[in-house]
């Protein structure tokens, strides 16, 4: 077993993050927005216990992954709308109060460095990088590349130091051999002793060896193994037959 997947290495006490836990007046579970998520809620119960290396939230539309990751970010002290602890521009605010009910269990002397990466707020993260030049380089113009591209550049700009990284569906923007230059980066990332949490959509990124996968859903959060997510078994029968699943749209 590769070291910074050990969970107890010594690798695994100086993660950025060991552990969310939740406040001491944190909410009990209710019936409005997000208490009403059962992942949400589970959470705010039990806490959730973090692994070195890298951790996917893989479910559906609305079962609360990207509220999860928000959360824990911004928990951590990283930017609402994208962007690492010292950015902080906004523009319409839309983050839910998960983040006031949690606490942030810090491994020991771990690096305190992090960045969140939201993909509907990566356009105004740019603009705010080109109105503040002293806080990117020089070469890069996010804003004259394409979707995909300026992602890949924001990947070799910031996503470079061993510190705590939030995702939050990053495939949107990428191709699929754009999505396999992610998973090295995760890779190198964890390899280099930082931490990942990402929200994803994609059986590609969620193929990561030795990556955890947290399956989310009306059950809240179940660990999973790849072969069985419900997402790679569609993905499976749509690709094998896709006539199966369009018929029924189209007729």
């Amino acid at each position: 077993m590769d070291p910074f997947w050990d969970p107890n290495s010594r690798r695994r006490r100086q993660q950025p993050v060991v552990a969310v836990h939740p406040a001491d007046d944190a909410p009990a579970a209710g019936r409005t927005w997000p208490l009403s998520i059962p992942a949400v809620a589970q959470v705010l119960r039990e806490g959730l216990d973090l692994d070195p290396g890298v951790t996917f939230l893989v479910g559906e539309n609305g079962s609360g992954k990207s509220t999860l990751v928000e959360g824990v970010a911004i928990a951590y002290g990283l930017s609402p709308e994208g962007g690492s602890r010292q950015a902080r521009h906004s523009t319409r605010p839309t983050e839910s109060p998960l983040s006031e009910w949690l606490r942030i269990q810090r491994g020991v002397g771990a690096n305190r460095w992090g960045f969140f990466l939201r993909a509907e707020t990566m356009h105004s993260f740019y603009t705010y990088l080109e109105e503040n030049p002293s806080l990117s380089r020089p070469d890069i113009s996010f804003h004259e590349m394409s979707h995909g591209e300026s992602f890949l550049a924001l990947l070799g700009d910031r996503f470079q130091d061993p510190g705590f990284y939030c995702l939050d569906e990053p495939e949107a923007a990428l191709s699929f051999s754009s999505t396999l230059s992610l998973i090295a980066v995760l890779r190198r990332i964890a390899e280099d002793g930082g931490q990942v949490l990402c929200a994803t959509h994609s059986p590609v990124l969620a193929a990561l060896p030795g990556a955890k996968i947290l399956e989310v859903g009306e059950w809240g959060l179940r660990p999973a193994v790849w072969e069985d997510l419900e997402l790679v078994r569609h993905w499976r029968s749509f690709l094998d037959e896709p006539g199966r699943y369009t018929r029924h749209l189209l007729d």
